[in-house]
């Protein structure tokens, strides 16, 4: 077999299942396209001008047209952009679109549109050794924030925020902070500026238009008579030229990235460090380490020795954006559909692994968890194979061995969904606004999930598996709650009644007994009418079991708090994630009854069980 039939069949064997995935970073000048056939697999690279089309549909069909037979199915592009919504208005390009219509023109099933710099903020985990110049001193520290700026045609800035299982960017446009001269020079430069615009932006100077401005600017206040250069020719003129102007504009335009870099490493408390993307500072090369930038980073006065401790990074690999944009889309695609992407490559490649590799397949397939957590020699047993075939298995897969294939298998058997939450908008499609209340009522749901209370839910379902009648109290919006429960608890043949009437709330808790329960459900827990109801419930000597925020008046007064901390001002609006959480709280505590039900034949037993749906019966 040849090398390269050899390298087309590993390419073959690692590619996604359903098909490459289509990744693009649009500049204002350029857009780079790029076929993701595997994980971390990029082919067809292609840069294109934006000059030369009038929107961004010609602009991928151009790309596309050289792939007609390939079906895509997902994309993610980088845009330099501001993100919101689904109308795109491109702040350096007179194109506007759709992101929906583009998706449909296309034929895609996804397409997902971010700011560039974040993208690029999510490149960095995967950049090491050759992929970064360091510039002067300082140690990362670990789990710690990161800063990206990166001047091109415009002043990218984002950062990158530590959680406990990655890291969460930031969607910011902080090249557009006003732009703060050092010195009589930089002041000077600025006032040139201010003939042209009355607000002058970091972005009007630290870029490849703002470089090209430097030069004007200083040629003038040196009174000199220079001819026209564009950022590269200026460039080109100082490093290999060596011409006077050039030269001074370089170590202006660093000393005021030095001073930017600084300013956002201070407000970030970046010691993660700082990285600089964009496509002007890694022309510079190894000049860029002995230019002013890092001495102006550090010079902040008092806090030099904080700026110090901070270590800045040149981004020298080209393309970095498509490992960010390939990254989000990753994630987004395993977030959304709850699908492993790894199980459907090993079921997709099952067929071309020799017959040994076939059965570790089938093992992976039919007990994922039991592979995770034994070593290699039980699943070798298990599989009925050697332990070199179970590593050739995990090779066959893109991966360096079985500890690296684990990794990724139970990152991929998680199905985890970042919690975030997305703020609907006016200007939201019927496609985004849906999108944006399932997200974030699943992101609230899971992050409730890891603040669950499991002592206090045993305790809630102990007191209702032996309680003689349970009573729903709830007003408004929990009122659903309310009934919701009655109806299931009801069907336990639990005696059971809810009450929505404030009125009603104390006449009925004062004829409640020993061994009674009452549910009171609020979200803000404040109502005095409820809040007299559990007071003469508890008088009784029944128990109260209070749905509510952890905070409130209600959870202090009640037997058991069952925490649904999800915050939303139901004063002014209509409270909805947390009636759903309220109603999850119903469904544990139906499940648990049915599961522990006591003092009842087998028959009578399993009847209450087939109730519930969550139950594998």
């Amino acid at each position: 077999m040849t090398k390269e039939n050899d390298s087309e069949q590993k390419y073959s064997r690692t590619a996604y299942a359903d098909g490459p995935r289509l990744l693009a970073d649009i500049g204002a000048t350029h857009a780079r396209f790029a076929l993701e056939t595997a994980p971390g697999v990029l082919r067809s690279v292609r840069v294109l001008k934006c000059d030369d089309f009038p929107g961004i549909v010609p602009l991928l069909h151009t790309y596309l047209a050289d792939h007609a037979g390939i079906r895509i199915n997902h994309a993610a592009f980088a845009l330099a952009n501001p993100i919101s919504g689904d109308m795109i208005r491109m702040t350096n390009r007179d194109w506007q679109f759709s992101t929906d219509e583009v998706r449909r023109e296309l034929g895609l099933n996804t397409l997902l549109i971010v700011n560039d710099f974040t993208a690029l903020a999510m490149s960095l985990p995967g950049l090491s050794g050759a992929d970064l110049m360091q510039v002067g001193g300082g140690t990362p520290a670990a789990n710690a924030v990161i800063g990206v700026v990166g001047p091109g045609t415009g002043l990218g800035v984002s950062g990158m925020i530590p959680t406990v299982d990655g890291f969460v960017t930031l969607g910011s446009e902080g090249g557009h902070v006003n732009f703060a001269p050092a010195d009589e020079r930089e002041f000077a430069i600025l006032q040139y500026a201010w003939k042209e615009w009355t607000h002058v932006s970091n972005e009007r100077l630290i870029s490849g238009p703002g470089m090209e401005l430097i030069y004007r600017a200083l040629a003038q206040r040196n009174g000199v008579q220079a001819a026209p250069r564009t950022s590269p020719e200026i460039i080109t003129g100082a490093l290999d030229e060596n011409d006077a102007l050039c030269l001074e504009v370089l170590e202006c335009f660093c000393g005021m990235l030095g001073g930017a870099a600084a300013n956002l490493a201070v407000t970030l408390g970046a010691f993660g460090g700082i990285f600089i993307g964009g496509g002007i500072v890694p022309r510079m090369g190894e000049w860029f380490l002995t230019s002013p930038f890092r001495a102006r980073f550090e010079a902040k006065g008092r806090f030099s020795s904080y700026l110090g401790q901070i270590p800045t990074y040149v981004i020298m690999i080209p393309n970095p954006a498509f490992i960010g944009v390939a990254t989000i889309l990753s994630e987004h695609l395993r977030g959304r559909s709850g699908a492993n992407t790894l199980m459907e490559r090993v079921q997709h490649l099952q067929h071309e692994l020799s017959p040994a590799e076939q059965r570790v397949a089938t093992l992976v397939l039919e007990h994922p968890r039991k592979v995770l957590g034994e070593p290699i020699a039980e699943i070798a047993r298990l599989a009925d194979v050697s332990q070199p075939t179970v590593i050739r298995f995990c090779r066959s897969l893109g991966f360096l061995g079985l500890a690296d294939f684990k990794l990724k298998f139970a990152s991929s058997l998680t199905g985890t969904i970042p919690v975030r939450h997305s703020q609907v908008r006016v200007s939201d499609s019927t496609h985004d606004l849906s999108a944006k209340v399932i997200d974030n009522t699943v992101s609230a749901i899971l992050k409730f999930r890891d603040q669950l209370d499991v002592v206090s839910i045993d305790r809630a379902i102990a007191l209702l598996r032996k309680a003689n009648r349970v009573e729903f109290y709830a007003m408004g919006n929990s009122r659903v709650v309310a009934l919701d429960g009655q109806h299931k608890f009801f069907r336990f043949r639990i005696p059971t009644s809810s009450y929505g009437d404030s009125h009603l709330f104390t006449l009925a808790a004062e004829l409640l007994k020993p061994g009674d329960v009452v549910i009171a459900i609020s979200t803000s827990g404040q109502l005095p009418e409820l809040l007299a109801a559990v007071d003469a419930a508890r008088a009784t000597g029944a128990d109260v079991i209070a749905i509510t925020s952890s905070k409130s008046a209600l959870a202090k007064r009640a037997t058991i708090c069952l925490a649904v901390d999800h915050s939303e001002d139901s004063t002014s609006f209509l409270s909805m994630i947390s009636r759903v959480l309220q109603l999850l709280l119903i469904d544990i505590l139906s499940v648990g009854i049915s599961l522990g039900a006591q003092g009842i034949d087998s028959a009578d037993h399993d009847k209450k069980r087939s109730l519930i749906s969550h139950l594998d019966i």
